[in-house]
């Protein structure tokens, strides 16, 4: 697994760990939308020094930026929509306007969403568990903001 991957799944992993009871859905009904500055560059470099002497196919794999997205629901289970955006800064608007048109439009009615990037020793992750009949928090841009700059 790349570093991303590894990232990106470790992140979820926590996430998860107390409290979401992924029983009350169907996996259709869970989906997970990401963002990141860097797409897959990390694994692109490693990807790059290796066609120097035999391009590795497994490196090869995880020069997709999504894939990080597939780790988390194989692990999981969840078959709902999926995305991942790129951007160059953390991006509530945007992150909030996606996942509230999926789950108001009935297309989820849970979402992992945030920021997973890394390039070298350079990372961060931010993700947040977003349920339509959530009670918790407000998803908002302000509370994404408020979470992401307390990462």
């Amino acid at each position: 697994m790349d570093n991303l991957s590894k990232l990106g799944w470790l992140a979820s992993e926590v996430l998860l760990k107390d409290g979401f009871d992924k029983s009350k859905y169907q996996p259709e009904e869970i989906g997970i939308v990401l963002t990141n500055a860097n797409s897959s560059l990390d694994a692109d470099l490693k990807y790059w020094d290796s066609v120097q002497d035999m391009a590795s196919p497994s490196l090869f794999v995880y020069t997709l930026p999504n894939i990080v997205i597939g780790e988390i629901c194989i692990r999981n289970g969840f078959k709902g929509e999926d995305a991942l955006y790129l951007t160059p800064l953390f991006d509530a608007a945007f992150l909030q306007q996606q996942v509230s048109y999926l789950l108001d439009n009935d297309i989820l009615k849970a979402c992992i969403c945030g920021w997973v990037d890394v390039v070298g020793d350079d990372y961060k992750s931010a993700l947040f568990l977003v349920e339509k009949s959530d009670n918790g928090i407000e998803f908002s841009v302000e509370e994404l903001n408020k979470i992401f700059t307390a990462q």
